[in-house]
């Protein structure tokens, strides 16, 4: 059986929720010496991270889209899209289009990010929480 876009999207905010009480509870139980410490830890950071990141970019995208809210040509556009239309604010638009950049830098690996950065960066669950409650009544 063949999922409506609408599903999908459900489907695609239920695993970023999933994403983000893992990586909460991975602030709440990991120092970063453990991260240092533990190659398995780092990596699960690391794609805990990156597969956020994209599932935001993939609603972004799909709600740009769903809704014809301008062209997208990038992932950025994309967020730029709902923020134009008030989907989201600009704040939390900000900080995802940076978290779009991170994105890349763990993707494509242009620098090593070092361990004590890329914990920090556990603090974009709140905006991750932030995005699903802007669009969830868009979905």
């Amino acid at each position: 059986m063949i999922k409506s876009g609408r599903e999908i999207l459900l489907q695609r905010v239920e695993n970023l929720e999933e994403n983000i009480a893992n990586l909460k509870h991975l602030r709440k139980t990991i120092t970063l010496d453990d991260i240092k410490d533990n190659k398995l830890d780092e990596w699960a950071l690391r794609y805990g991270l990156f597969e956020s990141i994209q599932i935001i970019i993939d609603i972004a995208c799909h709600l740009s889209s769903r809704y014809n809210l301008g062209m997208s040509k990038t992932y950025t556009e994309c967020i730029e899209n709902l923020k134009k239309q008030n989907y989201i604010d600009s704040d939390l638009s900000e900080k995802l289009i940076s978290a779009i950049g991170l994105r890349n830098l763990l993707i494509h690996e242009y620098v090593k990010i070092e361990v004590e950065r890329l914990y920090e960066f556990l603090k974009l669950t709140d905006d991750f929480s932030h995005f699903i409650k802007e669009i969830k009544a868009y979905l």
